[in-house]
């Protein structure tokens, strides 16, 4: 097996879904769907799978697959007249033959570079075009670095404005185990929890006080944080979720809602 094919395979996934798989040397690994641009895994190197992803999830259009890492674009939740947390995470993004340079460690072999475009479809429901890339790389110790740049390709010379978000799934034992720390304070999940935190700092750290492990969110260019658990009756009332299954995952988003961003044509 050639060094490239260790570090990073294409293959497929569920439903013949195209899929990406990242390897780091120490045992660490990350799962990538073209589907929605979507990391559907993270594993240390004991197997354990960090992120959560729902036994009912669907990989299949135009569901967007239950957890892992979802692609809010170009609207995050319900603010905007879009369906849900933008189109982004329902279209099939594809690998990106010729990525600009993006300011990353180059010891970092395990990644892929991705790529959204504009289609007809969108510009029924959003008339922009525009550029969506992202990388995906699993750092020398595991570490999980999503990268993304977004440009305004408008020939009209309109700028367009969005909103965007990192909508993670974390898999915990048991919710209430743990608990996060944001804006200097720490907060137990103990029933329904749906948060928007403003101008956060750019770490967040998410205890684990089961096994006594922490996770540590850093985050770059997106101020606020999201921070949601649907609890037991939303849970049972979403199809393609587990009654039981919000005891074992938390999310935690890093995002930009408050202060949308804005591009000109030409502008990334």
């Amino acid at each position: 097996m050639s060094s490239e094919k260790v570090h990073v395979e294409h293959c497929k996934g569920v439903n013949g879904l195209h899929k990406v798989i990242l390897r780091e040397i120490r045992g660490w690994s990350a799962e990538v769907y073209l589907y929605g641009g979507q990391v559907t895994s993270w594993k240390n190197e004991l197997g354990e799978e960090l992120l959560f992803l729902s036994s009912k999830a669907t990989f299949k259009l135009p569901k967007a697959i239950r957890g892992g890492i979802l692609i809010c674009f170009p609207q995050f939740g319900n603010i905007g007249s879009l369906e849900q947390h933008g189109f982004a995470r329902n279209r099939v993004w594809s690998v990106d033959p010729d990525p600009p340079p993006f300011p990353s460690n180059t010891s970092h072999r395990a990644f892929v570079d991705l790529i959204l475009r504009h289609s007809e479809e969108d510009v029924k429901i959003w008339p922009h075009r525009y550029e969506c890339r992202l990388r995906v790389a699993l750092g020398p110790g595991g570490d999980l670095m999503l990268t993304s740049r977004i440009r305004n390709t408008n020939t009209d010379g309109k700028s367009f404005t969005f909103t965007f978000a990192y909508h993670t799934y974390f898999f915990v034992t048991d919710i209430r185990t743990y608990s996060f720390c944001v804006l200097y304070n720490s907060f137990s999940i103990c029933f329904y929890v749906d948060n928007v935190y403003l101008s956060t700092p750019t770490k967040i750290a998410i205890l684990d006080h089961e096994r006594k492990r922490t996770f540590v969110l850093r985050k770059d260019g997106l101020p606020d944080a999201v921070v949601w658990n649907p609890w037991d009756k939303k849970a049972k009332a979403m199809a393609n979720f587990g009654d039981d299954e919000y005891k074992h995952m938390l999310c935690i988003e890093a995002a930009c809602v408050e202060k949308p961003i804005t591009l000109k044509p030409g502008e990334e």
